[in-house]
């Protein structure tokens, strides 16, 4: 199987260096097409790859064509590839905001998987969710989820609005979870803590909550009963996040982020 990772960017890099790691390709089966010469130069040196400036014949070569560049980037790509594109190979998007709708289109092909993945991909933990169009077959579908294994866990919908959906939970996600980190890292170095006291409290505290959920069968609201109790600090806190109405402000958040996807797909 040959890949050809169009962008080599931060996640397109992200998904060529796990195939390799994972043994599901070799370098001799990696192909990337990156148009900054600069940044195709320090591709050069990482040795992962067949490094392209242009696209040529070899994009025909490629089974599965990943498109791994910014969303408004994409009109132009497509002109570029479209030549080269045949109907068998499999189109591959982790594009924000753009529909297999507007990618089948624009490549006049119907073999398009649309995918959403999230910055801990970087580190072999993402989550991404991702769908397909009807012409994908069971094989290919499987060969697709197999690879983005490689960076984390996967989930496969059958509707592609929820990929929009999946843009707002766990792709904006990380930010939510850096957030809150943050926000315990500000109150323990206003509560005394030195910076890096501070934040070895707040990671352990996350990695170890995170933990203790993975280990167990309880929910989120029956940890929360697990460490408060009556009268005591968790429940002072709790109480001062209900009166601000925390939980709905959060829930509008995460719509707003859910509103603003669905606008960029439309775009």
């Amino acid at each position: 199987m040959k890949i050809l990772v169009i962008g080599g960017g931060n996640m397109g890099m992200t998904y060529a260096q796990s195939f390799l790691r994972s043994h599901i390709v070799t370098p001799d089966q990696m192909i990337i097409l990156e148009k900054s010469e600069d940044k195709a130069q320090k591709l050069k040196a990482l040795n992962i790859g067949t490094v392209h400036g242009e696209p040529g014949d070899y994009v025909k070569e490629a089974d599965l064509i990943i498109m791994a560049v910014k969303p408004q980037d994409c009109e132009d790509v497509f002109k570029r590839i479209q030549p080269w594109i045949d109907k068998q190979q499999v189109v591959l998007s982790i594009m924000a905001g753009v529909t297999m709708d507007k990618i089948g289109v624009s490549l006049q092909t119907s073999k398009v998987v649309r995918a959403m993945p999230n910055l801990p991909a970087q580190v072999g933990l993402g989550m991404t969710v991702f769908t397909s169009t009807a012409e994908v077959t069971r094989i290919e579908l499987v060969m697709v989820q197999n690879l983005l294994n490689s960076t984390g866990k996967t989930l496969f919908v059958s509707n592609e609005e929820l990929i929009d959906a999946a843009t707002a939970i766990s792709g904006s996600g990380p930010a939510y979870v850096f957030f809150f980190m943050q926000s315990l890292i500000d109150a323990g170095i206003q509560l005394g803590f030195e910076r890096a006291q501070a934040e070895l409290l707040a990671f352990q505290t996350f990695k170890g909550a995170v933990e203790s959920y993975n280990k167990n069968n309880f929910s989120c609201n029956e940890w929360i009963s697990k460490v408060s109790s009556k009268g005591g600090t968790t429940e002072a806190a709790f109480n001062r996040l209900k009166e601000r109405e925390v939980h709905d402000a959060l829930q509008q958040a995460y719509i707003n982020a859910y509103n603003r996807a669905q606008e960029l797909s439309k775009m």
